[in-house]
């Protein structure tokens, strides 16, 4: 008879596995998406909707706040960033094992099996289109659920067949802001296709930050990735030139943040945020100093820490920037 106490080695079994899903996902670098699509959540409440003609003297309309919205953008992020991950690691066995460098991730290594991890792809696909139901009357983030799922799995093939690769990342992370606005915007985006504006500017800035820090990333496996036949700009071009192109893409970015401040004035973006473009400029100037063809043993600091602060600084800056009029 089951006393329905849970023994310490129970526990334990259970905790380990929870702790190796999250090494599996990456959970750690939902900091990389999560702050634009939060960012984009907050400016969703301070770019002003189209005037109600039935108010008067209303002025600027704005989106009404709600918690069940916001649960919804952070679910929605996080189940579908799972999905994607799970996929690129099952899709990937085969070459993370013959890696060095990837050899004892949990699919080669045998920590979890491959079924287990197909299932957990699976219950993360449905907990994101059920997670969409959230935003409802406004069924566009339902419409688009699968098709988004289709292109993020899709990364993880590209390696096979484009040096684009990065870029094919970097538009998977695109998606966050744009999403998330238009889940919460839908019936105004629908109405006029420019309100859009401000999340397709966000996600721009995205895509040029996240193919940057991909093309530094992918070059500890140049070599590999040449001998096995698979693309990526650093084996196309070697360390050198990858890392020049990382460079230009976030010198690109840096550039479309500053024109976001004068192309979209409904943000409200001001000197308070162009200041912390020039720390975030000197943060990626440091981020390309700290690694060059001959010496990539600084990767945790260029790609994982110096990044997190950047997308945190975007986040916390461009929000109170936007509120502050």
């Amino acid at each position: 008879m089951s006393t329905g106490v849970v023994s310490n080695s129970e526990q334990n079994g259970w905790l380990a596995t929870a702790t190796h899903y999250m090494q599996l996902i990456r959970f750690s670098h939902t900091i990389f998406a999560l702050p634009f699509a939060l960012l984009a959540t907050a400016w969703c409440y301070a770019v002003p909707l189209i005037a109600d003609p039935t108010v008067p003297a209303s002025g600027e309309v704005y989106l009404k706040f709600h918690f069940k919205s916001l649960f919804g953008i952070v679910l929605c992020m996080v189940t579908a960033r799972s999905f994607a991950m799970t996929m690129n690691r099952l899709l990937d066995e085969r070459w993370d094992g013959e890696n060095p460098r990837t050899a004892n991730r949990h699919l080669p290594a045998k920590i979890l099996s491959r079924s287990n991890v197909v299932g957990f792809s699976i219950a993360c696909a449905v907990a994101f289109g059920a997670s969409c139901c959230l935003f409802l009357p406004n069924v566009l983030p339902i419409i688009f659920s699968l098709p988004v799922l289709v292109f993020l799995a899709g990364y993880s093939l590209a390696k096979r067949f484009t040096v684009l690769v990065h870029f094919w990342l970097g538009v998977a992370l695109m998606l966050a802001p744009i999403c998330a606005w238009v889940a919460l915007r839908g019936e105004s985006v629908q109405e006029n296709p420019w309100d859009l504006a401000p999340a397709v500017g966000l996600g721009l800035i995205v895509l040029l930050w996240v193919s940057g820090f991909d093309i530094i990333y992918s070059c500890q496996d140049e070599a590999y990735d040449r001998n096995a036949g698979l693309f990526s700009i650093p084996a196309r071009l070697g360390i050198r030139n990858a890392l020049r192109v990382a460079a230009l893409c976030h010198g690109a970015m840096c550039l479309v943040a500053i024109l976001l401040t004068f192309l979209i004035p409904a943000l409200s973006l001001g000197w308070l945020f162009r200041a912390t473009l020039s720390v975030i400029g000197v943060l990626l100037v440091f981020e390309h100093r700290v690694i060059s063809d001959e010496d990539l043993s600084k990767m945790q600091l260029a790609f994982f820490q110096l990044n997190s602060i950047i997308s945190v600084l975007f986040l916390v800056v461009g929000t109170v920037d936007s509120f502050w009029r």
